[in-house]
């Protein structure tokens, strides 16, 4: 059975190994210490909204979700930064339940939106618009990296 919850400070040691594997997927070094570092100054300074999915009772995956702002319409909406499920988990619709709340969260918050970028060959593109996403073909997206 899938339960997924809006996590608070009180599930961060079932985020930071979740957290750290995630990392570990797209070839960082592990670093628990670190995972935990980042988490907590999330969750300190209300930087970011996680939910966390168990799967009959173990935290089997989660997604987490940054706030942005657009001035023209003047309304927040959500980028969809981070999706992560445990290997063990995948293949049972966790994804999909986070998603899912992931889309209630920001229509219960009036967000005008979620975003996400993934790369060009990720299966879970396939997942994505069966649940009402749409690729922007409107926009290019750019990235300036700090020295």
């Amino acid at each position: 059975m899938i339960k997924v919850i809006q996590a608070t400070e009180k599930n961060i040691d079932e985020i930071v190994p979740l957290f750290d594997e995630y990392r570990v997927f797209y070839k960082q070094e592990r670093n628990l210490e670190g995972a935990r570092n980042f988490i907590v100054d999330r969750f300190n300074n209300k930087e970011s909204i996680i939910f966390l999915a168990y799967f009959n009772g173990q935290p089997a995956g989660f997604t987490q979700l940054y706030p942005m702002f657009s001035s023209v319409s003047m309304q927040r909406s959500y980028v969809l930064n981070d999706l992560y499920v445990h290997p063990t988990f995948r293949n049972k619709q966790i994804g999909e339940a986070l998603l899912n709340s992931a889309k209630e969260f920001c229509n219960a918050s009036h967000a005008k939106g979620l975003s996400l970028e993934t790369a060009i060959d990720n299966p879970a593109q396939k997942l994505y618009e069966k649940l009402g996403w749409e690729k922007d073909e409107a926009c290019f997206h750019y990235f300036w990296k700090a020295k």
